[in-house]
């Protein structure tokens, strides 16, 4: 038996523009654990300046668990609460393993194939630029819109969301908005009042991670639903967790499990914002399919009122060809389609 890891960087077609900045292309991480033709695949997924595991020795220690899985992996998980991106790339590694290595984790729902509601995500970029991805994204049919905001001046957002409703009522077309914690708290007050005007579905981390207090006064005056995202990472005991959310008493969570700690990670979520009247939205990070595929599968696993976040697999010139296509109805898993690792090992 034999482990490794291999470093892919990915390569938008078009670039990714955010509130962070533009992404022109992503580095994630592979590992491939063989035995006697068996070949099974998890992805960690770094993402450089968000993952709380965006360490100097992240390779190092990528070479320390592959070296463990190979001898002693009864309890390797329990060791990778503080890398929460190599805690779920091993997470899937060993699903895929012990269910054959065929990219199936959950098998009770890929027998039949599946589909998941999602969201369309327009990108930042020039008012022009995201009018046409948003007209696309309509004309396909799409009824949830997800707009990266914070980075054009407000007005042209606002305008943007209008371009919307002439078009489109909010039970016919919902919207949804992700501020990356662009907006200082004032700022987000008054932001927040004017884009309720428009019927907004919710949006995510209007104001930085780690303002607790000012959090959770956005979230008891806000008029519109205030989801936690980047507020989630780095808060590994479960008495943190509990206390962030009993502080901000948020509606909803966006879910990325390579940012959380994984399926584990993000059961811990969903049960603690049960208990808090809330809900949540499971959300990819950019993953490649691979990751992108063990994120849709345990999505599968419990369904949800709202559509999911799970669109990102086309964005790349260098993906994975896998079982998966995506259309304004959702991400679909077909059982008569095959994966193609042939990039990944000749990488």
């Amino acid at each position: 038996m034999t482990c490794h890891f291999v470093k892919y960087t990915l390569h938008f077609k078009i670039p990714g523009g955010t509130s962070r900045g533009v992404l022109h292309q992503k580095d994630t991480y592979i590992i491939i654990l063989e035995e006697n033709g068996k070949r099974a695949f998890g992805e960690c997924n770094l993402f450089k300046n968000l993952s709380y595991d965006d360490k100097q020795d992240y390779e190092k220690k990528l070479v320390e668990v592959c070296q463990q899985i190979t001898k002693n992996r009864a309890d390797i998980l329990s060791h990778l609460e503080e890398w929460p991106s190599i805690y779920f790339g091993v997470e899937m590694l060993l699903k895929d393993w012990e269910n054959g290595a065929q990219q199936i984790l959950f098998p009770e729902i890929v027998k039949n194939g599946f589909s998941i509601p999602i969201n369309a995500l327009i990108w930042m970029g020039s008012k022009d630029f995201m009018q046409k991805q948003i007209s696309q994204k309509l004309k396909e049919g799409y009824t949830s819109i997800k707009l990266k905001i914070g980075a054009l001046d407000f007005q042209t957002e606002l305008e943007l969301i209008k371009y919307i409703r002439t078009q489109f009522n909010e039970d016919e077309v919902e919207i949804r908005l992700d501020a990356n914690g662009a907006f200082h708290f004032q700022e987000a007050q008054e932001k927040i009042k004017k884009i309720s005007e428009y019927g907004i579905h919710y949006i995510e981390q209007p104001i930085r991670a780690g303002q607790w207090q000012e959090m959770a006064k956005l979230t008891e005056n806000s008029p519109v639903k205030i989801a936690l995202d980047e507020e989630l990472i780095g808060i590994i005991s479960l008495e943190e967790k509990q206390k962030l959310i009993q502080t901000i008493s948020p509606q909803l969570l966006i879910l990325k499990p390579a940012l959380i700690g994984g399926f584990e990670g993000s059961n811990v979520w969903k049960k603690i914002i049960a208990q808090n009247q809330g809900s949540w939205v499971i959300t990819s990070a950019l993953e490649s399919n691979i990751g992108l595929n063990a994120i849709t599968q345990y999505a599968a696993l419990e369904p949800s009122v709202y559509a999911q976040g799970l669109g990102t697999g086309q964005l790349y010139h260098n993906n994975f060809p896998s079982p998966y296509t995506v259309d304004a109805k959702g991400i679909h898993y077909h059982n008569n389609r095959k994966w193609d690792f042939s990039q990944l090992t000749a990488n």
